[in-house]
């Protein structure tokens, strides 16, 4: 089957009206296109680097607070600067864009504005039929970025047809001879604030080392035939910049938190000069083991929150018998220092010598965050 429709959609900088945005990302994926959000409040730089690195077919912006010409245009400009030609740009504002506005955006480059009054209908049918057309190959791509993330897109439409291969067109994905970078899965269930937590730590790793490159490979749910949010960029502040490489990839009906595709994309960004790689899962279960033999990834984190329900409920999670690391992230609720306790004797019991973390993830300069980085960096030197 074709793969999805791939969009990405934002409000711009200085604007927080995301109602709008929010209720037709709804409708888009429910017609089978998956949504990269990336949020409100964002800059031209911003949304071009994510349009890039996610090798979108179009930008779709929500515009209500004014100056959408200049920033439309900016936009269109940048993308052209970085060639990224086949990348459209289409928009709406409510009553906010007039018709005389969109006439001068359309010669700036603009596919298309949404006035108020167009149904939901209307816009997906235009983004399935404008957008769903093949793509010409792109030339003279000046951005890196580019270059690897149509490479992703490569793989991810070779994977849509067939069972996730052992072995890439890039050599052994267990080939650890040819890494050039760490490679670190997260996983744990959903709300336990495994994308927040990443983000504190590629702001440690960024500190560091002010020459280092991250990337990450972050999963959101979706089935086959439907389309999916792919939201993780939406709460990402310190991974807004260019030293880091962030794909989402939607599941695409695969259960046990990754996609068909994962191994294989995983596995060049292994290889493609990037000191550490950090794979987030779908929120996931008790019976997930999404890493299980997976002969790349190099370190396991389990992130969990205090509220995992009774100690009996504790027994049945089988991450815990693999993590090196298990997280109880939002330690400042209630609860924490009872799951602490009960965690920490669950995994005195695997006898295999995983370390047990408390951390508070939104909390600046979280000393337990700090503790986790100091883990990661010293696992690497060994």
């Amino acid at each position: 089957m074709a793969s999805p429709i791939r969009i990405l959609t934002a409000v711009p900088i200085c604007d927080g009206h995301d109602s709008a945005i929010n209720t037709i990302n709804l409708e888009f994926i429910r017609h089978g296109i998956e949504v990269v959000y990336l949020g409100y409040h964002r800059s031209v730089s911003d949304i071009v680097r994510a349009a890039a690195q996610e090798d979108v077919r179009a930008i779709g912006i929500s515009s209500y607070n004014g100056g959408h010409i200049e920033f439309f245009a900016d936009v269109v400009r940048e993308l052209r600067k970085q060639g990224a030609h086949d990348i459209n740009v289409f928009g709406g504002g409510g009553g906010t864009i007039t018709h005389d506005d969109a006439a001068i955006m359309a010669r700036k480059g603009v596919d298309q504005i949404f006035f108020a009054g167009t149904s939901l209908s209307e816009m997906t049918d235009y983004v399935r039929k404008q957008y769903g057309k093949p793509r010409k190959k792109r030339t003279h791509a000046k951005n890196p970025d580019l270059v690897l993330a149509r490479r992703l897109t490569e793989i991810e439409d070779r994977s849509g047809a067939r069972r996730r291969s052992a072995i890439t067109g890039d050599g052994s994905t267990s080939d650890r001879r040819k890494r050039t970078g760490r490679v670190i899965g997260f996983t744990g269930p959903g709300g336990a604030g495994k994308t927040t937590l990443i983000d504190e730590l590629v702001l440690r790793f960024l500190n560091q080392d002010r020459h280092s490159r991250i990337a990450i490979l972050s999963h959101d749910p979706s089935v086959i035939g439907q389309g999916a949010l792919l939201g993780d960029r939406a709460t990402m502040i310190n991974s807004q910049t260019d030293r880091v490489f962030m794909r989402s990839m939607a599941t695409r009906g695969q259960a046990g938190g990754l996609s068909p595709a994962t191994h294989d994309c995983l596995a060049h960004l292994a290889q493609s000069n990037f000191d550490y790689v950090i794979i987030e899962t779908v929120g996931t279960g008790q019976e997930a083991m999404p890493f299980q033999n997976d002969g790349i990834i190099d370190l396991t984190v389990l992130v969990m929150n205090p509220d995992y329900g009774s100690r009996l409920q504790l027994q049945k999670i089988v991450m815990l018998d693999l993590a090196e690391i298990v997280v109880v992230n939002k330690s400042d609720l209630q609860r924490a220092r009872t799951a602490h306790s009960e965690i920490e004797q669950r995994l005195e019991q695997n006898r295999r010598g995983q370390k047990l973390i408390d951390t508070v993830a939104k909390r600046h300069r979280d000393p337990g965050v700090d503790r986790l980085f100091d883990l990661i960096s010293a696992d690497r030197t060994r």
